[in-house]
């Protein structure tokens, strides 16, 4: 199937296409040039564990992410056992098999540039 060319284009957080509401936090998704992004806000004491978890009923975080950390500091643990810390600027990979939460008492924003479609979807 052949598609047209694409076109420069523009848009913004503050009018998603989505947006998803669980507890202690939210995620707003956006489609621009056929990339879907995210945009998460997690309150102080989220954890995909506890929060995520039950909305899409598998054993860990099965989406791979790729984004930034725009503030705040998370944490994330591989089903392996190994674990590692973002803080604000960081650029962050975490692979499928994983649990997240925020560290500290300061809200997180993570901009996601890949894994936004499939974040935190209803089973």
């Amino acid at each position: 199937m052949a598609s047209g060319p694409k076109q420069i284009a523009k848009r913004s957080f503050d009018t998603p296409d989505e947006h998803r509401s669980f507890s202690a936090g939210t995620t707003d998704v956006v489609t621009v040039g056929g990339m879907t992004l995210g945009l998460a806000r997690y309150e102080p004491g989220w954890r995909w564990s506890k929060d995520i978890k039950p909305i899409v009923g598998t054993e860990s975080c099965e989406v791979e992410h790729l984004g930034y950390l725009v503030s705040g500091r998370m944490g994330a643990k591989m089903n392996d056992g190994s674990e590692l810390e973002f803080a604000a600027g960081d650029l962050v990979y975490i692979p499928p098999g994983h649990d997240g939460w925020i560290v500290g008492d300061e809200p997180a924003v993570f901009l996601q540039i890949m894994g936004a479609g499939a974040y935190a979807q209803q089973k």
